[in-house]
C-alpha cells in the first residue's frame, strides 16, 4: 500500500534508537523527509546516515525533549530546515522504574517533565507550523500501561494516561485546524530499554534475563516480544492520509497482551 507519506515533512523526537528511530525509518522509507533529535548529537547522526544508507531522507538535531530551551532550538532549526510541518512523532526515553515508595521529588520531576511535558511543548510548537503547511498528524508514543499498569513502573503508570488524557483532548481542539491526534501504545517491543527492564527485574528476582524473557513471552498471546520495525510500520500508517478518518485514537501494539476491552 501506498500511504501517501512522499514529500511530506515529519519531526520525530528522541529517535536516535529504539521505537522513535524504527518510527523515523519507517516514514523516511515511506518518503517523508525526516528531522530526528537526540540528547547525544553524534547518535543522532548516526541514526540519521543510517536512514539516508537505506535510500530515506532524514536531518539529525541535538535536543534534550525534557527542555524548553532544547526543545525551542529543534524546532525552529528544523521548521527552517524542512518548511511547513505535516508530521509530529513526540517520542521519549521511559521514565525511571521503581515503585512508590522508592520514588523522591526529583524522580518524579523528571518524569513530568520527560514523559508529559515534552508532549505538552513540542506540540505547542509543532502547531504553528502545521497550520502553515494546512493541517497534520501527531502521534504520540505511549505505553500499555495506559491500559493496564505495570508493576514497578509507577511513573509510567502515573504520566502516560495523563498523555493519553492530553491526546483526547488536543484531538477535539485542533480537529478545526485539521490536525489528527493519535496515541500508539508499545508493549513489550525487543528495545534497549526493554532489555534494561528485564536486567533490572532478574536482578531484584534472582533469575536469569532468559528466565524473564520466557515468562513474560508466555503471557503474550502472539508468544513473542515484538519488532521495533513493526511498531514503525503502524506508526507510519497513523501518521499518513491513509488514517484520515482516525482521530483521538489509541492503538495498541502488544501481541494481544492486554486483554481488557
Amino acid at each position: 500500500m501506498d500511504l501517501g507519506l512522499n514529500g511530506k515533512t515529519a519531526i520525530v523526537t528522541a529517535a536516535s534508537s529504539g521505537l522513535g528511530y524504527a518510527t523515523a525509518a519507517a516514514l523516511a522509507a515511506e518518503g517523508a523527509r525526516v528531522a530526528l533529535c537526540s540528547r547525544d548529537l553524534s547518535r543522532a547522526r548516526r541514526a540519521a546516515a543510517q536512514i539516508q544508507a537505506d535510500g530515506g531522507e532524514a536531518l539529525a538535531f541535538q535536543a534534550d525533549v525534557a527542555r524548553m530551551d532544547d526543545l525551542t532550538r529543534f524546532f525552529g532549526e528544523a521548521g527552517d530546515a524542512l518548511g511547513p510541518l505535516d508530521i509530529l512523532v513526540c517520542n521519549a526515553g521511559g521514565p525511571p522504574a521503581g515503585h512508590f515508595t522508592a520514588l523522591g521529588e526529583e524522580e518524579w520531576s523528571t518524569a513530568f517533565q520527560l514523559t508529559l511535558m515534552s508532549v505538552v511543548r513540542s506540540v505547542r510548537l509543532a502547531v504553528p507550523l502545521m497550520q502553515a503547511a494546512g493541517g497534520g498528524r501527531i502521534l504520540t508514543v505511549l505505553s500499555s500501561s495506559v491500559k493496564k499498569p505495570i508493576e514497578n513502573l509507577t511513573l509510567s503508570n502515573t504520566f502516560r494516561p495523563a498523555v493519553q488524557g492530553l491526546c483526547k483532548s488536543l484531538s477535539l481542539e485542533l480537529a478545526g485546524d485539521r490536525i489528527q491526534v493519535n496515541g500508539l501504545a508499545p508493549g513489550r517491543i525487543e528495545t534497549e530499554r526493554i532489555n534494561q527492564l528485564d536486567d533490572a527485574l532478574a536482578a531484584r528476582k534472582g533469575r536469569s534475563r532468559a528466565e524473564i524473557r520466557a515468562a513474560s513471552e508466555a503471557q503474550i498471546p502472539a508468544g513473542r516480544l515484538g519488532r521495533p520495525e513493526e511498531f514503525g510500520r503502524v506508526a507510519a500508517f497513523l501518521c499518513s492520509p491513509a488514517a484520515a478518518y482516525v482521530n483521538g485514537s489509541v492503538l495498541l501494539v502488544d501481541g494481544g497482551a492486554v486483554t481488557s476491552l
